[in-house]
């Protein structure tokens, strides 16, 4: 919009697109992973062995008669198998050993059942499956979801895929990752239901410990998953949106206008702030912005509180006010800028000058 002797400045608005997370895994099962360990044998290591401790978190027992624990790499689709057998009684553990990196650390205690996987420490997929058939999937966040047989899905550290929103932390030399509540916790989210603890696996010898009272009860439990996702917000607010010189003659010195600028964003990362104009019709001006930056801020190279920056004009690159590395504060982040003209207004034919002075914030 144009207004006659007014010089406007337009709100603009950037405006980012929230990502959509990625799902992937079972649904909440009896028999889930409780703690996995990938560092088995590794320099510094706990133990001698990588690990996966399964554990029966349901009121009945389940019969591991051609049940698999398989593992893949990050973003492997080639699955390895170890075969299980015999049974888990609820509220009880089941010690899967696996391979070893090394001769560093204590031996396992007795385990159930043993295979040759060898866990990466940085990230993989482990599965608990119904089924003695090797998985195909795994490439991608979501590509097992839904595949037959799979009791329990974690992906871990770097893994392509996994439950939920996003991966379970990767272990280290002396910590596994451990299911929330011994085993007890099962969201369908990786990311929520474990945490890095010091690794302490158990065997099917260990005494039970229900979820939801005696191992041989008829009590049951149901679980819901509570998520909320924080969309992205960045906004800019200019303090006037017109800006008005006045009448002035050829020759005049106008004093610079204040112009405050507010931006808004819960972006950790930061954001920048630029400026362009369009040029004065029907003849150009010599437009200028100085600026002062809020706390945490910086200001951009060439501007400063005193002294007017040239303002480019479009298509030209803009002129960059501007930037900080986090969050602004509730109230947002407050620039002053300052709008006016660098010298005396040249002489030129009477009439009406107006221009546009855009303000853009970008995320970093």
């Amino acid at each position: 919009m144009r207004h006659r002797h007014l010089l406007f400045v337009p709100l603009v608005i950037a405006l980012l697109c929230a990502s959509s997370a990625a799902h992937a895994g079972s649904g909440s099962t009896s028999l889930v992973v409780a703690q996995l360990y990938a560092s088995g044998g590794n320099s510094g290591a706990t133990y001698a062995n990588d690990y996966v401790e399964l554990f029966n978190r349901g009121s009945s027992s389940v019969d591991l008669t051609g049940w698999t624990v398989q593992y893949a790499s990050a973003a492997s689709t080639s699955w390895s198998a170890t075969a299980l057998s015999g049974s888990i009684a609820p509220g009880r553990a089941f010690l899967v050993q696996l391979a070893s990196g090394g001769a560093n650390g204590t031996a396992l205690p007795a385990a159930d059942a043993t295979g040759t996987s060898n866990l990466a420490a940085t990230g993989g997929k482990v599965a608990v499956v119904d089924s003695a058939t090797p998985l195909s999937c795994g490439a991608t966040a979501g590509s097992c979801a839904g595949t037959a047989g799979i009791a329990d899905f974690v992906g871990y550290g770097t893994a392509a895929d996994f439950e939920g929103a996003d991966a379970a932390p990767a272990p280290d030399a002396t910590s596994a990752i451990s299911r929330g509540a011994g085993g007890c916790t099962d969201t369908d989210s990786n990311t929520d239901d474990f945490s890095t603890n010091a690794a302490a696996p158990v065997n099917s010898s260990a005494p039970a410990s229900p979820c939801s009272g005696g191992g041989g009860s008829s009590s049951t439990f149901a679980s819901a998953s509570v998520r909320l996702q924080i969309q992205p917000v960045i906004a800019i607010a200019l303090g006037q949106p017109t800006l008005d010189f006045g009448g002035l003659a050829a020759g005049a010195t106008a004093p610079p206008v204040n112009e405050s600028v507010t931006v808004t964003s819960n972006d950790t990362a930061g954001y920048t702030l630029t400026a362009h104009r369009s040029a004065f019709s029907p003849r150009d001006l010599p437009l200028g912005l100085s600026a002062s930056a809020p706390a945490g801020g910086s200001l951009g190279a060439g501007i400063s509180p005193t002294v007017l920056a040239a303002l480019p004009i479009a298509p030209a690159a803009d002129l960059t006010i501007g930037s900080t590395s986090a969050a602004a504060p509730a109230s947002g982040d407050i620039w002053a800028t300052k709008i006016g003209f660098a010298g005396p207004l040249p002489s030129v034919p009477a009439g009406q000058y107006t221009a546009t002075v855009t303000y853009t914030v970008i995320p970093r």
